[in-house]
């Protein structure tokens, strides 16, 4: 398989598919994204080949791959630049490390050479969907249970945040020591039939000490996702007058779940948490979150979020909102028209 004739065994129509719905996923560009459909065509037929299936017509969809496959710097540069003014070894190489950092590929030596391996992307491997809606229920967070899914389906979501890998036991540490000092701004999104978290999220009444942070690039305030000791957020305690931001520090939705139906009972359950937290922080009237991907725009538009801080290095932005004005909110109104463009999590 000769890197060069890709075109031949994957043709750029098909490429363009993958691409075109690649294209902004976590400040994916449509050069990347042409890469990286490249790099993946082109590994999966090197391993088809390797394991003696012949190569008898062209590729017509992309498929996981098992394990991590060989690629040199010199193939990979002959897949990405062979059809345009040559690039070099070493701009590939710095390519495949820009495809790492976003999530989208691992890349480890062998001793002698790179094996790269295509990491699973949800949004083109859509899961099944059941005969019947599932039911689902809003909840408390139970630290005891619900730890360990919580912090799963947080580092499944957000990893391309940390290319080195956040360890789930430190997330579900903190979520515990969490839930010692606030439970109730703790929250899931639980299946009714075999009581599996499907969602979570988690408002913190943010100090009075910290609320500059809202107003610096939200890349230095990282703190679940990224492997550093002390957090940048300090929680304020209930009865505090000078606490007036409550911060979504966590949100997520697995990705069978973000539906129409189950983000309108979602978000209900979050005006009403907010709606008792007034109660213990009374002067509380501003709603930050941080958005992490361009196709959450339409539910930011829709709830009414604006931006205020959108970072330089990556993908990601402050959201803000009065906390009277999202607790007035007719969240079915605003999300009846509401549709995913993309099988993402929030």
């Amino acid at each position: 398989m000769n890197p060069s004739s890709l075109n031949q065994w994957f043709s750029p129509e098909e490429q363009r598919k993958y691409v075109s719905k690649l294209t902004g996923r976590n400040g994916l560009t449509r050069r990347r994204a042409e890469y990286f459909v490249k790099l993946w065509a082109y590994l999966q037929l090197k391993q088809q080949n390797e394991m003696g299936q012949r190569l008898v017509q062209p590729l017509t969809e992309l498929s996981p791959l098992t394990g991590a496959i060989p690629c040199t710097h010199r193939e990979a540069a002959e897949l990405f630049y062979s059809h345009k003014d040559r690039g070099s070894d070493r701009a590939a190489g710095m390519m495949i490390d820009q495809l790492a950092s976003l999530g989208l590929i691992k890349k480890k030596f062998d001793g002698s050479t790179i094996c790269i391996q295509i990491r699973h992307l949800p949004e083109l491997t859509p899961p099944p969907q059941p005969s019947q809606p599932i039911q689902v229920k809003t909840d408390a967070f139970n630290p005891r249970t619900d730890a360990v899914p919580a912090a799963n389906l947080i580092v499944r979501n957000y990893s391309w945040l940390n290319p080195e890998g956040t360890p789930t036991h430190r997330i579900a540490r903190l979520l515990r020591g969490w839930a010692q000092q606030y439970l109730s701004g703790m929250r899931v999104l639980r299946r009714c039939d075999n009581e599996n978290v499907v969602g979570f999220y988690m408002l913190y009444p943010t100090a009075r000490e910290s609320e500059e942070r809202f107003f610096l690039p939200p890349s230095k305030s990282l703190y679940v996702t990224v492997n550093i000791e002390t957090d940048p957020m300090a929680l304020a305690t209930p009865g505090d007058r000078d606490c007036t931001v409550a911060f979504v520090r966590s949100w997520t939705v697995d990705a069978p779940f973000l539906q129409k139906d189950y983000l309108t009972q979602f978000v209900q359950d979050v005006q009403q948490t907010l709606s008792r937290m007034q109660h213990e922080f009374p002067n509380l009237c501003d709603l930050y979150a941080m958005v992490f991907h361009p196709e959450h725009d339409e539910l930011r538009i829709a709830l009414g979020f604006q931006k205020t801080v959108e970072d330089t290095q990556l993908p990601l932005s402050w959201i803000y909102q009065p906390v009277d004005r999202f607790l007035a909110l007719d969240v079915p109104q605003a999300l009846a028209n509401f549709q995913p463009s993309l099988p993402e999590e929030l």
